[in-house]
């Protein structure tokens, strides 16, 4: 018998799809254990399985800000982790190398949410156990058909979908897209942006939900969604792959708009993360609709995501945690005295329109200040152009400090839309908590005027979003900071 084996190429570590599912679910039995052990014993806090399903733990991040006994808390949970993090990519980068996927993927291992479709595809493609001569064939006429070199170097392949389960929709998808780049550009589109576009539909309107499945899982599965029907009858190229995927994010985009689902400027904040997650998501599309061993299960993928996105929507807007309290400050240096500038303070007159592009693309923008009646009770009204804040005064330690809460609060922009929208995002996802005017003198008679609001954000993943409601509350506070010296200064003149 011939035993010889060279040509099979080097060997490589791999694990399979049975043993990678067992060694992950007993990981996280044990991680769980662990974790539940330090929370409740160590901490006296409780800890539930649903700390791991959606919702990344961003204690690390938030860690310098944090008390003493959260601090500790989240150091011991930290390097609990470490051993099952260390365990899981090890874990993971096999699994890309059986199924001869480029490793440089295990940087989604790392994405929220994005990493449980990575695990769940992992589970679906099988195991390459050869090494072929051809690397992909990109034309539709050698695939899936073999050449006799390509066969006679398989040795142990993959089982396959029988030909009546993956035959005849590929036989159907050729009949329509024939040879033409386009038509299969045109199918891909088709198919994937109107899913997607429910997807969205499902999970802020009817869940409420502007989580990481809507942000994170909705433009990747898009990416893999529309890359994985361009190339379902034969392999296409990496730039024809890649532009589809563009094309169908930029179309979702118009379509949510077109439907009056979100306006233009929640559209264009959230196009970044959007396009860039649907890229990585055409990144995987492509890797597996290149390879002939994997091409067979596109199908199950796509229909692993058409099924995980929804369920993920769910199970997330049933389990959405309290966002942090964050807090952003702004300070001006007044040439006048804190005696003249509380006045304006407290109450301020009419601003004149605002002239710059940035409060004319729909955000709410300050116009003027009252307050009825003076010290801790009285009412401070913040009028904006969508509406009035409320704030009653907690803290009126004149002319240092003014401190409020806000029980009612404006719509914090209006949408860019052709139609009279009004998204479920506009409803308490940025809420402000309270606020206050801390003025301090200086000692050649100027004043330093710092305003801070503190509020919470509902929309995920907080830390980009973060980056929007920070520079808006900047810009609010800007407005209405120069204002006040604009006035104290004129009344003041040095």
């Amino acid at each position: 018998m011939n035993t010889d084996r060279s040509h099979e190429g080097p060997k490589i570590n791999t694990i399979d799809r049975l043993p990678y599912l067992l060694i992950g679910v007993a990981l996280v039995c044990v991680k769980f254990a662990i974790d539940w052990t330090i929370a409740s014993q160590a901490f006296g806090r409780s800890w539930s399985p649903l700390n791991y399903l959606i919702w990344p733990d961003d204690r690390v991040l938030r860690i310098l800000d944090m008390g003493d006994p959260e601090r500790e808390f989240s150091v011991a949970l930290a390097f609990a982790s470490l051993p099952f993090i260390l365990a899981g990519v090890y874990l993971t980068l096999r699994r890309l190398r059986s199924a001869d996927l480029h490793a440089g993927l295990i940087l989604l291992f790392f994405v929220p949410l994005v990493n449980l479709l990575l695990f769940a595809i992992l589970l679906v493609l099988p195991t390459r156990r050869f090494r072929p001569v051809l690397e992909r064939i990109d034309s539709p006429d050698a695939w899936p058909t073999l050449d006799p070199a390509f066969e006679t170097s398989i040795t142990d392949a993959a089982p396959k979908p029988t030909p009546s389960v993956v035959e005849p929709m590929r036989r159907w998808h050729r009949s329509i897209v024939l040879e033409s780049y386009w038509r299969s550009g045109l199918v891909a589109l088709l198919v994937s942006v109107p899913l997607v576009v429910l997807g969205v539909a499902l999970g802020a309107q009817v869940l409420h939900s502007y989580g990481f499945s809507l942000f994170l899982g909705a433009p990747f599965a898009l990416g893999m969604i529309s890359v994985l029907v361009f190339g379902f009858s034969w392999p296409k190229p990496f730039a024809a792959c890649m532009a589809v995927a563009m094309v169908a994010t930029a179309l979702v985009g118009a379509g949510l708009l077109l439907v009056a689902l979100e306006g233009a400027i929640c559209l264009i904040m959230a196009a970044p993360i959007g396009f860039f997650l649907a890229y990585l998501g055409a990144f995987v599309g492509y890797a597996i609709q290149s390879r002939p061993w994997l091409s067979d299960h596109a199908a199950s993928v796509l229909l692993l995501l058409v099924l995980m996105l929804p369920a993920l929507m769910a199970a997330e807007s049933a389990n959405e945690p309290e966002p942090a309290i964050r807090a952003v400050e702004t300070e001006v240096i007044i040439d006048a005295p804190p005696s003249q500038v509380w006045r304006y303070v407290i109450a301020f007159p009419p601003l004149d329109e605002p002239d710059d592009w940035f409060f004319r693309t729909g955000v709410a923008y300050p116009q003027r200040a009252e307050i009825d009646g003076t010290g801790v009770g009285a009412i401070r009204r913040c009028v904006f152009s969508t509406g009035t804040f409320v704030e009653p005064i907690d803290v009126w330690d004149e002319p240092r400090l003014l401190r409020f809460r806000v029980t009612k609060q404006p719509d914090p922009m209006s949408e860019w839309s052709p139609y009279d929208i009004h998204p479920a995002h506009l409803d308490h996802y940025l809420s402000s908590q309270k606020g206050q005017f801390a003025l301090e003198e200086l000692p050649d008679g100027k004043t330093r005027l710092v305003g801070t609001t503190w509020y919470s954000n509902r929309m995920w993943p907080a830390a980009y979003w973060h980056l929007w409601s920070d520079y808006i509350i900047h810009r609010i506070h800007g407005r209405v900071l120069t204002h006040i010296q604009t006035l104290a200064e004129k009344e003041f003149p040095p």
